[in-house]
């Protein structure tokens, strides 16, 4: 594997099932509503099941139910030899390391520090596709990837803190400004940068949803390995019906489905407006808890819904802005 450039598809491949323009929209947001609340799914999992078990079982039922699912829409399940060596590195990162930080990361951190480090990765992931892809990001997409971060630390601190540290600056968190917990989300925002610009080089002659699918097995291998690699013998976790619930709604919804549109369509297009979808994340989690926990949201909350919205819109439509150019409509 050399340091070449990845080629990508012009459109992922069409299913038939996403002509209608709506139906497209639908199916990019999706992934980021999933993971807005597939994370608070796995959070009260981890005391009982560890970090590797939760991880483990979030990717390899996932892993078997989308590659049946490629198997039975028709979809090549054989990977191309040229794509071989760049599946591996995929998988590695975007799966075992990934998915293993993140486990980790939740075990130690709640839904505010941390759920900001892992929302910041489309900035990472912007500055891999200029370098690697040559995206044009330009000033109104600098102006945008900010104003998503300034949206997550509204959504995911509390005003009080935000406050202080305006006023008082880093030391507010006192010597240790990040917990290990909060390291471990940072480092798992860019490993899932990292997965995904090499998903493009893994799927250059194979199909992304079965390259997908085949990342989550490989993926999740090394971390089972590191559930029967602990002290003493290994035993299922005494969960109650609920909490195997929870571990199927990370891993049918949160993963398989989450995941497969997400590389389908990171796999071509515009990578960098594809990934500011990611600033809805936690829009999706405290709108779920609204709707389903009557939970309220508070002013600096909306002041981040608002944001992250403008962010979007900004990233993605940032060649007409900076051009001039009237927003044309979509055929």
């Amino acid at each position: 594997m050399g340091p070449q450039r990845a080629t990508p598809m012009a459109q992922p491949p069409s299913t038939g099932l996403l002509d209608a323009p709506w139906l497209r929209v639908l199916a990019m947001v999706l992934p980021f509503a999933l993971w807005g609340t597939a994370m608070a799914a796995m959070k009260p999992l981890l005391a009982s099941g560890g970090p590797w078990l939760v991880a483990s079982l979030r990717l390899l039922p996932a892993a078997a139910a989308l590659l049946l699912a490629a198997r039975l829409m028709g979809r090549p399940l054989r990977v191309d030899p040229a794509d071989l060596g760049w599946l591996i590195v995929f998988s590695l990162i975007d799966g075992t390391l990934f998915q293993g930080l993140l486990a980790r990361g939740l075990e130690q951190t709640g839904a505010g520090l941390g759920s900001v480090l892992i929302d910041s990765q489309p900035l990472l992931v912007a500055l891999l596709a200029r370098g690697l892809f040559g995206e044009a990001i330009n000033p109104v997409g600098w102006i945008g990837l900010l104003i998503g971060l300034l949206a997550i630390l509204c959504l995911g601190l509390p005003a009080g803190l935000l406050q202080q540290w305006w006023l008082q600056g880093p030391a507010v968190l006192g010597q240790r400004p990040l917990s290990h917990g909060e390291l471990w989300m940072l480092g798992a925002a860019a490993a899932m940068a990292l997965g995904t610009v090499l998903c493009r080089y893994a799927s250059r002659h194979s199909d992304p949803v079965a390259v997908t699918g085949w990342h989550m097995l490989i993926g999740g291998l090394p971390l089972l390995l590191g559930v029967f690699g602990g002290e003493g013998p290994f035993s299922l976790p005494a969960w109650n019906g609920l909490q195997w619930g929870l571990m199927a709604y990370a891993s049918l919804l949160g993963s398989a489905l989450a995941y497969g549109l997400f590389f389908w369509f990171a796999s071509s297009g515009d990578l960098t407006g594809f990934t500011s979808l990611t600033f809805l994340t936690p829009v999706f989690a405290l709108l779920c808890g609204v709707l389903l926990l009557n939970e309220s949201l508070q002013p600096l909350q909306w002041l981040g819904v608002a944001l992250a919205l403008v962010s979007v819109v900004l990233i993605n439509r940032r060649q007409q802005l900076w051009q001039g150019q009237a927003i044309a409509e979509t055929p």
